[in-house]
């Protein structure tokens, strides 16, 4: 059996070890590409895969688990360990990972009286619950148990949100007592203050640092918090940036190739270890992009998850893979390297619109309604994604317009009177006067409200905007409307959909596409000519796609195609909708100046 320790440098087996590691996000890609990216980690030289794994898709509903499918970590690491990797798994209840609230399921904000990611008791109980289930995957894993995990991390970053560290004992000794007994760490930005804040130092936690470049700068302040608290460790960088993150309607962020590989070169030439972060970024499917947080409008992110990492979005290597690949045989000469695997992607072409219906037309075929007085959050109503419609009645008061407020809503909302759209709010926009005259005496109100994705990182983190659809209310003249019925739109399954129930231009639809492959592969879907939405193949949604850009595609991997006729089937929100759609070869990226045109 192997072991591994932290003394004053990494140990393995008795002889010195330096962790190259890179990072790859088992739930942002598709099961039949894990042994793909595993092994260009592997052809690159390094000799570990770093993770987080993300609570709010292994416990979809309070004590419901999955690790089965695309979520089986176990799968994961042994593939890993099947190829030599060691593996660095990051358990926190917290991941921020650019992941829709950090990867904190949404039930927990059901509880108004719990505060999330602290001491409060009733948190704690959730967790200790949620790793009930998820700790014996981890423990049989271990290196102690013949595994390939070698260490784990307690929290993630808690330095830069808060300092409490009864909170940090008890994750780490809720999962100490479930059987964790490889070395724990945690990873902060590698200041003092933050250092101070977010670790266990004095607990013999080992203490990491994240940062994307001046390695000698960042590692000598690491080191002497180290020396401060007696303590004589290895230096190693949990995340070095090697790219960055996108948000609709700004430009992509890239980083030099040369500049990553020197920056690299500098933190292993002092000794030290390292995770890429991202070594293969991948995709954030479905409803699972983050936001980032700020003063009045916040910044959500896109569904490419691309990273402008080592690997792009479908897995094939970049000129940063061979630039670092460079680096490692110049530094370890006796690590092992390879050609990386590159797969094939296909452009089955444009492809004509099979059928189109209106969502105002199928809504009881996707959602059974939930009726209440006021209008009720997404949560209260047992939905964590997606879209919520809201319906009622409202009588006609008065010749002129009429004044209507959609009041305090996340995150964007638009406003329908009898099916037209006569508004669309977003952020720090909702609560403002929409004025129109209202055609009858008594007239269908509809506000179809999205959860863009939850803040993931920041002092937002808890705020109560982290609740979604409408909070307050919808005021017509001055008064609060009443008597709503409710459509919880997650669409977790969207084949009930009755195409011939008719469809108005201008509206929210369902338009379904069919395109054929000889053989499973990977495409991308050109947007281009829909406004914004959601994209499903074959019944699986693949996440979001927005016309302001910076990226006009939605990746499709093979192992969600089929061999024959697939189904494509566009959600389009704006009523902007094209009669024909491309699946093309590979992603399209606009540049946007400024003001967000391209």
């Amino acid at each position: 059996m192997h072991t591994f320790e932290v003394r004053d440098e990494f140990v393995l087996d008795g002889k010195p070890f330096r962790i190259l590691s890179g990072s790859i996000h088992y739930f942002r890609v598709d099961p039949e590409d894990w042994h793909h990216s595993l092994y260009n980690l592997k052809a690159m030289g390094f000799n570990t895969v770093e993770t987080y794994v993300p609570w709010n898709l292994h416990e979809p509903r309070p004590g419901e688990f999955d690790f089965s499918g695309k979520l089986s970590l176990a799968r994961f690491l042994d593939e890993a360990a099947e190829l030599g990797l060691w593996a660095i798994v990051r358990p926190s209840p917290f991941i921020c990972a650019e992941w829709e609230w950090g990867g904190f399921p949404a039930w927990l904000l059901r509880d108004r009286e719990m505060r999330p990611r602290s001491r409060d008791p009733r948190f704690l109980a959730r967790v200790a619950s949620y790793y009930d289930a998820l700790m014996p995957i981890l423990v049989d894993h271990q290196i102690t148990h013949g595994g390939n995990v070698i260490m784990m991390q307690v929290e993630n970053e808690y330095g830069s949100y808060c300092e409490d560290k009864e909170y940090l004992r008890a994750i780490r000794d809720l999962m100490v007592e479930r059987g964790i007994d490889v070395p724990l760490c945690t990873s902060d930005g590698p200041w003092r203050g933050c250092l101070r804040a977010g670790t266990l130092i004095d607990d013999d936690v080992l203490v990491t640092g994240n940062f994307g470049s001046r390695a000698k700068e960042n590692f000598a302040n690491l080191k002497a918090f180290h020396e401060e608290h007696g303590k004589k460790w290895p230096l190693m960088c949990m995340e070095f940036w090697d790219g960055w993150f996108n948000r609709w309607g700004e430009n992509v962020v890239t980083r030099d190739a040369q500049d990553l590989a020197d920056s690299v070169r500098e933190l292993l030439e002092l000794g030290g270890s390292i995770n890429l972060y991202m070594f293969h970024g991948g995709t954030n499917f479905g409803f699972m992009n983050g936001c980032s947080a700020r003063h009045t409008h916040d910044l959500h992110q896109v569904t490419s998850y691309d990273y402008d990492a080592v690997l792009n979005e479908e897995g094939n290597p970049t000129e940063k893979f061979y630039k670092l690949q460079e680096v490692v045989h110049d530094l370890f000469p006796d690590a092992w390297q390879a050609e990386p695997l590159v797969k094939h992607t296909v452009a089955p072409g444009t492809v004509e619109l099979k059928e189109r219906v209106g969502l105002f037309n199928v809504l009881d075929e996707l959602s059974e309604p939930v009726s209440s007085l006021y209008p009720q959050t997404m949560e209260d109503m047992g939905q964590g994604y997606g879209y919520v419609l809201y319906r009622t009645q409202v009588e006609r008061d008065t010749t002129d317009e009429e004044r209507i407020r959609v009041v305090d809503a996340r995150d964007r909302a638009q406003v329908f009177v009898e099916g037209e759209l006569v508004a669309t709010q977003y952020q720090e926009h909702i609560g403002e006067d929409i004025r129109y005259k209202l055609p009858a005496e008594t007239n269908r109100l509809d506000v179809l409200v999205e959860n863009m994705g939850r803040v993931n990182y920041g002092h937002k983190f808890l705020a109560d905007t982290q609740r979604k659809g409408i909070r307050t209310g919808v005021c017509v003249d001055l008064h609060f409307i009443q008597n709503w019925k409710q459509y919880c739109l997650s669409f977790e399954d969207i084949s009930s959909i009755n195409y011939t129930a008719g469809w108005a231009e201008g509206t929210p639809s369902f338009s379904r596409f069919e395109f054929t492959l000889d053989e499973p592969a990977d495409t991308f879907i050109d947007t281009t000519g829909f406004g914004k939405g959601v994209a499903f193949v074959n019944g699986v949604n693949v996440g979001r796609y927005w016309e302001i850009g910076p990226i006009s595609t939605l990746y499709v991997p093979h192992g969600l195609t089929q061999s024959g006729v697939n189904e494509l089937v566009m959600f389009e929100t704006e009523g902007t909708v094209g009669d024909t759609i491309s699946l093309i070869a590979e992603p399209l990226i606009r540049h946007l100046d400024k003001e967000g045109v391209e």
